[in-house]
């Protein structure tokens, strides 16, 4: 009788195995693939234009990370991060274009987010007039953009390969270090007692396991600029270091960040290294907490939309206005700016009315994710997770970083967010005042797409 019972137990327990491996088998597959994208050489570094010469060594590597996605029913999608000021249009298309020939993924697909680091290096196409560039140094920009863009579809490739079964956890967790710029003086931030303005605190992560329930990957994200440093050597800043103290504390883990809508957040104080290493552990330690704490299961379904809609600019001033500007601005950047538009002009070139801006949206399981490009303030992740919930990830940053991308206050107000970042782009005007319309109607439009639940 005994042996009866025992080989009906046994009998049990491989029929719940075979199960549990069934229920793997039509779940998630998961893919990662990491990759040193650190110049080997000398180079402009992106972000502050008031360096001088080019960069002078490495605190830290910076990495370009992948994470595949592949649901039930074979569906994948891929996440790139990437230790980066932002991708440009150019770059970004020609990554994506290799993609869909070599792996058949769409636009839809494809997420490149920067987490805009400002100690990595100047890419082509990007921010025209900020950087006195000679021959050489324009060079090196364009040989190391060609570098990226493979490694970047290398990347995707190897992860593509990797896939194995996997379950996928999603929770949202806090911390407090940005600041936002526009509201509160940096100057005298240390006798302040409110910070004034609109933030997002929310750490968003996503967990991955192995079938054997071992961590193998998370992602996590953060809305504030990684403007700490500002010398020359490269690094990713306080995202850097975050990424660092989760992969020492969780060995032969894979750490992405994401950038989120952080435009108009700066971390405060700054400008130490020390500083830097703190805000890292911050961070590290908010998705830690996360991690050890019940996190919701996302179930095995995947859909993506993309669009790119025709943002409005303003009117654009004629020769003798940019002419005007450039005699009234005392920056070296804003001049360039407002001759290269008088040149562009007195060479009988047609002004952008309107710019082809990205938008997109992944349902994972239940979970919306946004995704916008630009330097988007805190505002539209504020308002993305009124109208969809308040476990929606939002990330800015994304596909394209072609310019700020402020809210419909902002733009009333102007100040740089607003107005004068655009010479820093080289755009030649500023935004419609209905851009923030378009994006957030957009945003709901492709949410319903992707069966998101909306209002």
């Amino acid at each position: 009788m005994r042996k009866i019972v025992l080989l009906l137990t046994s009998l049990c327990l491989l029929a719940t195995l075979g199960a549990e491996a069934d229920g793997l088998a039509k779940g998630w597959k998961v893919g990662v693939a990491r990759r040193v994208i650190t110049p080997k050489q000398s180079m402009w570094m992106a972000g502050f234009a008031v360096r001088n010469h080019p960069s002078e060594g490495t605190l830290h590597d910076l990495w370009a990370k992948a994470l595949v996605l592949e649901d039930e029913e074979g569906k994948q999608a891929v996440l790139v991060t990437t230790d980066l000021l932002g991708i440009p249009k150019g770059i970004s298309d020609r990554i994506r274009n290799r993609l869909y020939t070599d792996h058949k993924l769409s636009k839809a697909q494809i997420i490149l987010n920067s987490s805009h680091t400002h100690s990595g290096p100047v890419l082509s196409d990007a921010l025209f007039d900020i950087y006195p560039l000679d021959a050489e140094q324009i060079a090196r920009v364009n040989q190391y953009s060609r570098f990226l863009e493979d490694q970047i579809v290398a990347l995707v490739g190897e992860a593509l390969r990797k896939t194995e079964p996997a379950r996928i956890y999603a929770e949202n967790g806090v911390t407090r270090f940005q600041v936002n710029r526009r509201n509160n003086n940096a100057a005298v931030l240390p006798r302040l007692t409110e910070l004034q303005g609109p933030n997002d605190y929310a750490v968003p992560v996503l967990k991955v396991e192995n079938e054997w329930g071992e961590l193998k990957a998370v992602a996590f994200g953060y809305a504030c600029h990684p403007t700490v440093l500002n010398g020359y050597q490269w690094s990713g800043d306080y995202v850097g270091f975050a990424q660092i103290e989760l992969e020492k504390a969780h060995p032969g883990v894979t750490a992405l960040f994401f950038q989120g809508t952080g435009a108009d957040q700066n971390p405060l104080p700054r400008n130490t290294i020390p500083l830097a290493q703190q805000y890292g552990r911050e961070l590290a330690a908010a998705v830690d907490r996360v991690l050890q704490e019940p996190m919701h299961v996302l179930p095995a379904r995947l859909s993506t939309a993309y669009s790119e809609i025709e943002l409005p600019l303003t009117a654009h001033p004629d020769k003798e206005g940019y002419a005007k500007i450039a005699k009234e601005v005392t920056t070296d950047y804003q001049k360039r700016w407002a001759n290269r538009m008088v040149s562009k002009l007195q060479q009988g070139e047609t002004m952008p009315k309107t710019y082809p801006y990205p938008v997109q949206v992944w349902h994972l399981g239940d979970l919306p994710l946004v995704t916008l490009g630009g330097e988007v303030v805190v505002e539209y992740a504020i308002k993305l997770k009124q109208i969809f919930g308040p476990s929606t990830f939002v990330m800015g940053y994304s596909n394209d970083v072609m310019a700020y991308i402020p809210s419909s206050t902002i733009l009333r107000e102007g100040g740089y967010e607003g107005e004068s970042s655009q010479m820093v782009y080289g755009l030649p005007s500023t935004w419609e005042s209905t851009i923030e319309t378009m994006i957030l109607y957009e945003a709901v439009r492709l949410a319903r797409q992707a069966g998101v639940p909306t209002p």
